[in-house]
């Protein structure tokens, strides 16, 4: 019985910390999302850089509505690519979005997650 028990329960997969949780970007999501293609690793890679950079420049422009609007699209995107600490600080300044400490995460966040990206090009 305890066999049945293990073939049909849900496997505890994604639910604890990994290794690879642990970086900028969470390799192992990423490989999952792009199924393996490193080319297309590569090339969401930097569209997520471009697009985050862009995120912040919204961001700073000092009005709530926008900065609420390009956190929540810079969460989103982080989290497809795996960019968790990305899209955590991203969440967290949708809630607080006039806070200059939510501000200076999200800004930090991207620029590790920009800087990890480049040094899996070299």
């Amino acid at each position: 019985m305890a066999a049945v028990n293990i073939a049909f329960n849900t496997p505890d997969n994604g639910t604890g910390n990994t290794p690879s949780r642990d970086r900028p970007i969470d390799l192992v999501h990423l490989a999952r999302q792009t199924m393996g293609d490193k080319a297309l690793e590569a090339e969401v890679l930097n569209m997520f850089a471009r697009q985050a950079r862009s995120c912040l420049h919204e961001i700073s422009c000092e009005d709530n509505k926008r900065t609420v609007e390009a956190a929540h699209r810079l969460k989103g995107a982080a989290s497809a690519v795996g960019a968790f600490k990305v899209s955590q600080a991203a969440a967290d300044l949708e809630s607080r979005c006039s806070d200059a400490a939510a501000i200076a995460a999200v800004g930090a966040a991207v620029i590790e997650a920009e800087n990890f990206i480049l040094k899996l090009s070299r």
